[in-house]
C-alpha cells in the first residue's frame, strides 16, 4: 500500500523511527548535497519556485534520497504519496496516478510519487509512468542506488532530472545527530541525554555516510540505557558500539593512529610479511579509512619497494585502485587484500627509487648537460645546425643495439639488484656493456 502524507504526518506523532522523525520539512534543515542543493544551485531553484519536474536521486544508502523528497513535498505543498518498488505493481501504480489525476482537477493541488528502489521495476512497470510523467502529474520522484542510466529506461530517464547524492561526511553526520537530540518537537530533546563526544563521534565515523543508519543506532542507544540517579541518560563510547555493534577501533584519520598505522602497513608490505600487512590493512578498513588511500599506498609501495624485481606488482596494485574506485566497499576488500598479498610476497628492489632520487639530486645540485647534437630534433631547420647528424638508429644494427652517447657526460643512475626479474635486467645490460668493450 502507498503511504500518503497525511498518514505520515500522523504516525510521525505517534511511534516512528527517529530517522522518519527528523526528516526535514524545510531545504535550510536539510544537511548534506551542497553540491545540488547549495544557495543558487539549479535544484534548489527549481524547488524553491516550485517548477520542479521528475527528478532521479541515485546515491547510497542514507544520503537523503527519501528525506529530499519527503521535503520537497513539504516546501512544494504537494501531495505526497511513496510506492516502494520492491513491493508495488502495475495496479498500484494505476491507482496512485488516477488518483493524483483527481486531485489535480477538484484541489489543484500537485502530487508528488515517491518510488523507492525504482530500478526493481521492470520495463513494463517502467512504462506505464510515461505518459502521466509527460504532463507532469504525478511528479515522479524516483530513488535508486544503481546508476540510473543503466538500471532504468531511457524514455524515463530522458524525461526527468537525474541527480547523484554523496555518502554524508562526518561532520554532517554529526550535525544530524546533534539536532536530533536537540529537537524537542520531533527528535530526543524532551530526554536528558549526556552523550559522550568520542561517541558522537564514533558513530559519526563508522555509520560511513549513512544518516539512517547513525539515527537508529542513537535511539536505540538511547531508548536502552538505563537513566543515571539524575534522571539523564549517558551515552558512552560503549554504549554506541552496543547500539551500532561495531566496536570503537582507535584510529584517527589525521593524527598518530592513522600516521602510524600506514606506516606499519606500508613497512609490513616492504618486510615481505603478507600476514601484518593485511592486518594493518583490515584495521583501516574497519575504522573507515577511504580504501582509495590504501590503494594508493599499495601503488607506491609496489614501485618504490618492488620495481622490476617484479614489474607485474606495479600492474596488479593499479588494477586493484581502479576496482576498488569502481565496486566501492564492502567489496573492495577483496581486490585490496589479492594486491597487498602480491606485492607483499614479490622479490624486492628499490634500485629505481634510488635511480630517479639521484638524477634529481644531480639536476638539481649540478650543471645542467645540455643535449648532444646527434641526440637533437631535426625538425625546424634542426638539419641546417648540424641536429641528429651523427644519430644511429639502434634497430638498424645486430641485438638492436649500438654504442652511442646519451648525455655528455657519463652518467651511472640505474643499479639492478640480483633480485626476481631485475637480474635478467642486470645481466642484459652487463651482456651489452661487455659487447661494447669487445
Amino acid at each position: 500500500m502507498p503511504i500518503e502524507l497525511f498518514e505520515e504526518k500522523k504516525a510521525a506523532s505517534i511511534d516512528v523511527p527517529l530517522s522518519v522523525r527528523m526528516r526535514p520539512q524545510v531545504l535550510d534543515e536539510f544537511v548534506g548535497q551542497e553540491h545540488i542543493l547549495g544557495i543558487g544551485k539549479l535544484l534548489r531553484r527549481a524547488i524553491e519556485a516550485d517548477r520542479l519536474s521528475s527528478l532521479i536521486l541515485f546515491g547510497p544508502p542514507g544520503c537523503g534520497k527519501t528525506s529530499l523528497a519527503w521535503c520537497i513535498a513539504s516546501v512544494t505543498k504537494s501531495h505526497y504519496i511513496a510506492i516502494n518498488a520492491t513491493t508495488s505493481n502495475v495496479e498500484e501504480l494505476r491507482r496512485a496516478i488516477n488518483t493524483a489525476k483527481q486531485r489535480l482537477r477538484s484541489t489543484g493541488i500537485k502530487t508528488i510519487l515517491f518510488i523507492d528502489e525504482i530500478h526493481r521495476f521492470n520495463k513494463a512497470q517502467q512504462d506505464v509512468l510515461l505518459p502521466d510523467i509527460e504532463e507532469g502529474n504525478p511528479i515522479l520522484i524516483g530513488a535508486t542506488v544503481h546508476n540510473p542510466y543503466f538500471s532504468i529506461i531511457a524514455p524515463l530517464v530522458s524525461r526527468s532530472v537525474v541527480c547523484e547524492l554523496k555518502a554524508l561526511k562526518e561532520d554532517e553526520i554529526a550535525q544530524i545527530l546533534n539536532s536530533a537530540i536537540k529537537n524537542k518537537e520531533r527528535g530526543l530533546g524532551n530526554l536528558k541525554i549526556k552523550i559522550d563526544k568520542k561517541a558522537l563521534n564514533f558513530l559519526s565515523k563508522v555509520c560511513e555516510g549513512d544518516a539512517r543508519r547513525a539515527l537508529s543506532a542513537l535511539e536505540v542507544g538511547v531508548l536502552t540505557t538505563p537513566k543515571s540517579k539524575d534522571g539523564a541518560v549517558d551515552f558512552s563510547l560503549e554504549v554506541a558500539e552496543e547500539s551500532i555493534q561495531k566496536k570503537a577501533v582507535v584510529y584517527d584519520h589525521d593524527e598518530d593512529q592513522h600516521y602510524d598505522t600506514a606506516s606499519a602497513f606500508i613497512k609490513s608490505m616492504r618486510g615481505s610479511d603478507p600476514d601484518a600487512a593485511v592486518y594493518w590493512m583490515a584495521k583501516m578498513l574497519y575504522a573507515g579509512e577511504d580504501p582509495r588511500f590504501i590503494a594508493r599506498r599499495i601503488c607506491i609501495l609496489a614501485a618504490e619497494d618492488v620495481g622490476n624485481a617484479d614489474p607485474l606488482a606495479l600492474v596488479l596494485a593499479n588494477a586493484a585502485l581502479q576496482v576498488s574506485e569502481f565496486v566501492g566497499m564492502p567489496e573492495a576488500r577483496i581486490p585490496l587484500a589479492q594486491a597487498c598479498i602480491y606485492v607483499s610476497c614479490a622479490p624486492k628492489s628499490n634500485a629505481s627509487y634510488l635511480a630517479i632520487d639521484k638524477a634529481l639530486s644531480d639536476i638539481e645540485n649540478k650543471k645542467v648537460q645540455e643535449v648532444p647534437d646527434h641526440l637533437k630534433d631535426t625538425t625546424a631547420d634542426g638539419d641546417a645546425l648540424g641536429h641528429g647528424k651523427g644519430y644511429k638508429y639502434a634497430h638498424d644494427f645486430a641485438g638492436h643495439y649500438v654504442d652511442q652517447k646519451y648525455t655528455r657526460s657519463k652518467v651511472k643512475y640505474y643499479e639492478p639488484t640480483e633480485m626476481g626479474h631485475e637480474a635478467k635486467i642486470k645481466q642484459r645490460l652487463e651482456s651489452l656493456k661487455k659487447g661494447e668493450q669487445k
